[in-house]
């Protein structure tokens, strides 16, 4: 069973299946090389609802070989709407690294978290006094010495799960936990065409198989869909960090911007969500305050369908099941309990029958 000791902090912000949901804004490459767009970002992102924003750290020649892709031929999947070679898309789009203590400082002034994906050791070096939690893409889940020296900062791992079995999870997640116990598992399906068919592929009960097999995680989703129609499904089933791409103009030319949330979107996914916890409530069943007057209301309570004499006893032809049911008065389930007994006094058709209105 999983307990509020399920919990971390980030920064102070606590995260657990007791507390509100956790919202990253990826702003991703959606900077488009450009610090005021960066700032602009961050700005709209806090306005927007967001928890924390999150960059990507990679550089070209870290991240991908311009020889293997070009081996690969014609380019696949979401890349094959990039303008230029993949190789020359991850080096326009690289953050420049000498931004990063003016983006936080800003991150800062305005109230909203400041976090990264580093894809190489050198990022991971260099933002671990910024970052107050790091971000490992699906991509680096195989990448075990990477994952080790990430889990020994001590700082809160997100763990995307796309396009990954479940033995690549394990191992990744075996490698976290063995020196930080501050872990989030994201279901996350690894395609960005925006396709309405990717809805197929999310997979959300994943979540119920995680829950199960690592009882100390806390639950997550890095989702890539349209809307947040999974968003919703995720925080039902016990997730507590959402991470979804965020930009100003979907309209924009870039790799990112065309499947992500924009402030609108964005402000009403925070919102529907808040709507889902306060709805999730407890697992106990009760009549709730605010229900108290339709239980007398709307339940059915028994009375007589004609005129009674005291001394009579009741048969079932003498009653009928209606609403209102007041306080006390037998409810349909007891009639067995006041049949054949003696009224103590006159009783009108109509009248509800209490314990009091027997010997």
């Amino acid at each position: 069973m999983r307990t509020d000791k399920n919990q971390f902090s980030i920064k102070k912000r606590k995260i657990g299946l007791n507390h509100p949901t956790f919202f990253i804004a990826d702003l991703a490459a959606n900077h488009d090389g450009n610090f005021e767009r960066a700032k602009k970002l961050i700005f709209l992102a806090k306005k927007s609802g967001a928890d924390a924003v999150k960059f990507q750290h990679f550089l070209a020649p870290k991240i991908v070989s311009d020889y293997g892709f070009k081996k690969l031929g014609k380019k696949a999947g979401h890349q094959s709407n990039w303008k230029n070679s993949v190789y020359e898309t991850y080096e326009k789009y690289s953050l420049n690294r000498e931004w990063d203590r003016k983006l936080v400082n800003y991150a800062k002034k305005i109230g909203i978290l400041w976090m990264t994906t580093p894809y190489d050791f050198d990022a991971l070096n260099k933002v671990n006094k910024f970052s107050h939690a790091f971000k490992i893409g699906s991509g680096d889940i195989t990448w075990i010495e990477f994952l080790k020296t990430i889990s020994l900062k001590k700082k809160p791992v997100l763990l995307a799960t796309g396009a990954s079995s479940f033995e690549d999870v394990k191992r990744a997640v075996n490698t976290i936990y063995k020196n930080n116990k501050k872990i989030c598992i994201m279901q996350c399906n690894t395609n960005y065409t925006n396709s309405v068919k990717n809805f197929e592929y999310i997979n959300l009960r994943v979540l119920n198989l995680y829950r199960k097999k690592f009882p100390f995680a806390i639950l997550g989703l890095s989702d890539h869909t349209e809307g947040h129609a999974t968003v919703l499904g995720a925080v039902s089933l016990g997730a507590r960090i959402i991470e979804k791409h965020f930009t100003d103009n979907r309209k924009r030319p870039g790799p990112d911007h065309y499947f992500s949330m924009d402030p609108n979107s964005w402000i009403e996914m925070v919102k529907r969500t808040r709507e889902l916890e306060s709805s999730l409530g407890i697992e106990k069943k009760i009549i709730e305050s605010n229900e108290k007057t339709s239980n007398i209301l709307q339940r059915r309570c028994i009375r007589l369908n004609k005129d009674l004499e005291a001394g009579k006893r009741i048969s079932l032809n003498d009653v009928e099941f209606l609403r209102p049911a007041p306080k006390n008065s037998y409810a349909p389930y007891q009639v067995k309990e006041i049949l054949k007994k003696k009224l103590k006094k006159n009783k009108k058709k109509g009248m509800e029958l209490y314990k009091v209105d027997f010997y």
